[in-house]
């Protein structure tokens, strides 16, 4: 057995869900209003949601202690409204949004007739860390690499697109290091592990290490935070 990483796959249909009021909302992890075993947050890593909004829709969101909210458009532009603010990302584009403990913030559907999907995160920031408030900017045009779209420190999230049967790798540099996986499209063998659209795989590692990955179908688009 190796004993140099922890590893945990989450399941694509063990998720919960919630469909109300036109969002239809689908957690990674446990959540005020569904809890299972196995399920609860990994490390700084305290949400994980891929959600739809149906046209001309919204959603109220919150956090019950500080936390920093990821936004990453997969399908359609989302409308944020973040104290008195109003900002918009498109795919290509991920928006922070740094919270106090309880305030709240708006996710819009901007369109009256098309629903849009996203990726809805929440993290725990370590304390000292940087966080850019703009949106970024990625091309996932652009096959075979990690694009980077949030920082924090050394906490990082990056997305990429890659043909089928193309590997890749990124350096663990340090022992301690949490990494999880989101595979949000097609297929991928991660650290020996396969994963399919919608399954999370959480990796803690005790010392340094190489984690190595391969896209088992065309087009496949995963997401890797390193936390």
């Amino acid at each position: 057995m190796d004993t140099r990483t922890e590893a945990q796959i989450f399941v694509a249909d063990q998720r919960g869900y919630t469909e109300a009021n036109g969002a239809q909302r689908l957690f990674t992890f446990n959540v005020v209003g569904y809890t299972a075993e196995g399920r609860e947050p990994f490390g700084p890593l305290v949400w994980l949601n891929d959600e739809r909004l149906a046209p001309a829709a919204s959603l109220v969101s919150s956090a019950e202690e500080v936390a920093t909210v990821v936004l990453l458009p997969l399908v359609g532009g989302l409308e944020y409204q973040l104290g008195g603010s109003t900002q918009f990302l498109e795919p290509g584009q991920a928006g922070t949004l740094p919270l106090a403990p309880g305030q709240p913030y708006t996710l819009i559907n901007p369109y009256e007739t098309e629903t849009i999907q996203f990726l809805h995160l929440g993290l725990h920031v370590k304390p000292g860390s940087t966080v850019a408030s703009a949106p970024t900017t990625f091309d996932l045009s652009v096959p075979n690499q990690l694009l980077p779209f949030w920082q924090a420190g050394k906490q990082a999230g990056y997305i990429g697109r890659f043909d089928g049967r193309h590997d890749a790798s990124i350096a663990i540099d340090t022992a301690e290091q949490r990494v999880f996986v989101y595979i949000v499209q097609g297929a991928f063998e991660v650290a020996n592990r396969l994963l399919q659209s919608g399954d999370g795989l959480s990796l803690h590692y005790r010392q340094a290490d190489v984690l190595e990955f391969e896209a088992l179908s065309n087009n496949a688009v995963l997401v890797l935070l390193t936390l």
